[in-house]
């Protein structure tokens, strides 16, 4: 079936689609540039929605939809879902032919055909979560410095530059289960939770900030719990089986849509780049720069070679165990006072790692504390940078001997 657009059939649009039915009592649907789902029977909403957010008693529909391109695209439709929620759910609910008014409203523009269901059972409980994502160009970590300053529903830039608002994780979350409304409150903690362990996991960089992150300014949520089955559940943390279950649902499907829209997968993180990023590394500088102190027939070999060498399993493992020590060191756990030997002995698996030459752990430990450095992300990459060095130096020699 075709809705009815403006009064009319649109013959050149989608045909809707019916992703499923759960518990008995929530349809997903989706249609061109919308994912919806039709409550059966009455439930409980909580959400981030602008408009018809909070928790929420008289609603039959919950949406996610797509008001741009992920880059570079600013449609009136996304104009008016930043400037006026109300009539950009008044728009998207005429077009799809829903009763706006009973309608809580998620906005992204990530694509609604990368959507990934999960659903977790036990025993009586059902969850099921339903989650679009993107995170390469806005995902940000909690505490990052800010982009705008609002007052009296007016948003002043305070870094001089315009925030990126492309890049969006939506999960809308369905439970079959009455709530109390503290727990309907603590789904969305224990969502948020697992949304950032995929991130964790995945060792996506911040954009805002040297530090991994947590999320993107954008993200939003949606809670459906369905109503009237009995004495409501009041625990949703990670001790209890809905907890559990909101968890486990969350994660895969965060992970799953990461994937689809991003490609963003454990294998495409196997990259010594990819961790480098938050402190300003580029695939292209990186290379050159490496290359360039290699001299003109090392370099070339090194330059042409540089995507194999730098995504290199032992390779990334010991540029991720130096990444993480400055984590541990920015977080407090290691002293600063240490750094110097720190950064010597595990810039040292580096280079053993690109050379294959192990037995010089040792001296590249010392030619690598020989030089003083200062703090500072420039300085940190210069001696990861100074570690591929050295260890390509080593990697390939003539018969002889001597250096190729």
């Amino acid at each position: 079936m075709v809705r009815p657009k403006d009064g009319r059939e649109d013959m050149k649009g989608e045909e809707e689609m019916l992703l499923g039915t759960y518990y008995d009592g929530v349809e997903i649907h989706r249609e061109e540039k919308i994912v919806y789902a039709r409550f059966l029977v009455p439930h409980r909403i909580i959400s981030t929605c602008q408009a018809a957010g909070g928790l929420r008693d008289d609603l039959d529909y919950l949406y996610n939809h797509q008001s741009s391109e992920p880059a570079g695209h600013h449609p009136s439709a996304h104009m008016i879902a930043v400037r006026d929620p109300l009539a950009y759910r008044a728009l998207v609910s005429r077009q799809y032919g829903l009763p706006g008014e009973r309608c809580a409203t998620l906005g992204t523009a990530a694509n609604m055909r990368f959507a990934v269901t999960k659903e977790g059972r036990l025993r009586d409980l059902v969850v099921v979560a339903v989650c679009t994502g993107g995170v390469e160009g806005n995902a940000g970590r909690a505490g990052d410095p800010a982009s705008v300053y609002e007052h009296d529903h007016i948003f002043e830039s305070v870094s001089g530059e315009e925030p990126v608002l492309h890049g969006t994780i939506n999960i809308m979350l369905f439970i079959n289960h009455e709530l109390t409304d503290g727990a309907m409150v603590r789904t969305v903690v224990t969502a948020t939770e697992a949304k950032t362990a995929v991130l964790q996991e995945l060792a996506v960089n911040s954009r805002y900030s040297n530090r991994l992150a947590t999320g993107t300014g954008t993200d939003q949520i949606g809670v459906a719990a369905r109503l009237h089955t009995g004495v409501p559940l009041a625990s949703a943390g990670n001790h209890s089986s809905l907890g559990e279950l909101i968890g486990t649902t969350v994660h895969d499907a965060v992970a799953g849509t990461l994937a689809l829209q991003d490609s963003l997968t454990p294998e495409t993180q196997r990259s010594s780049v990819r961790h480098l990023e938050r402190f300003g590394a580029t695939r292209e500088g990186m290379r050159n720069s490496i290359a360039d102190r290699l001299g003109t027939k090392k370099g070339v070999l090194f330059a042409v070679n540089f995507d194999t060498i730098e995504r290199d399993p032992l390779v990334v493992a010991a540029v991720a165990a130096l990444v993480h020590l400055r984590d541990k060191e920015m977080w407090g756990i290691l002293p600063r006072s240490c750094s110097p030997e720190v950064r010597a002995t595990y810039g040292a698996q580096i280079a053993a790692a690109v050379s294959g030459d192990y037995s010089s752990f040792t001296t590249y430990r010392g030619m690598l504390a020989e030089k003083p450095r200062q703090d500072g992300d420039v300085e940190f990459l210069r001696l990861i940078e100074d570690s591929f060095v050295l260890g390509f130096k080593d990697k390939w020699h003539d018969d002889t001997g001597k250096e190729d």
